[in-house]
């Protein structure tokens, strides 16, 4: 199974939360592939500052069991009108997941997270 492991779940996993249990679990299987959206990077540095955390472990953390996905000029365009979709459901749908389920549908894969902007919706493994 492809997934896109965004922040929440990263955040999750790394408190070593009930909710984080599940990606520790998917983890065990060799045959998932993992992606991270570099955006996430820069969410998960502010949450470590925020609770002054040392975003270095993490880093490496995120780089021993996940490929980096590079956010194109193409890709900021389609989120855009991704977002824009989004909004007319979700008043507060933003950039950041924009970007996320815009990568989903290019990877055709399973996003895993917690954020309520993404419960309702096809291939998320919803952690709760």
């Amino acid at each position: 199974m492809k997934c896109i492991i965004d922040s929440y779940a990263w955040v999750e996993y790394f408190i070593g939360s009930e909710k984080g249990k599940v990606l520790r679990k998917l983890f065990l299987d060799k045959n998932n592939n993992f992606f991270t959206v570099e955006c996430c990077l820069a969410e998960i540095k502010g949450w470590a500052l925020r609770n002054s955390k040392d975003f270095s472990k993490f880093f490496e953390i995120i780089k021993r069991n996940s490929k980096k996905l590079l956010i194109t000029e193409e890709d900021w365009i389609s989120s855009a009108e991704e977002r824009f979709k989004q909004r007319k459901t979700q008043k507060d749908f933003g950039l950041i997941d924009s970007i996320i389920l815009s990568k989903q549908k290019e990877l055709n894969c399973k996003i895993i997270t917690g954020d309520k902007h993404f419960k309702e919706m096809r291939d998320v493994v919803f952690i709760s």
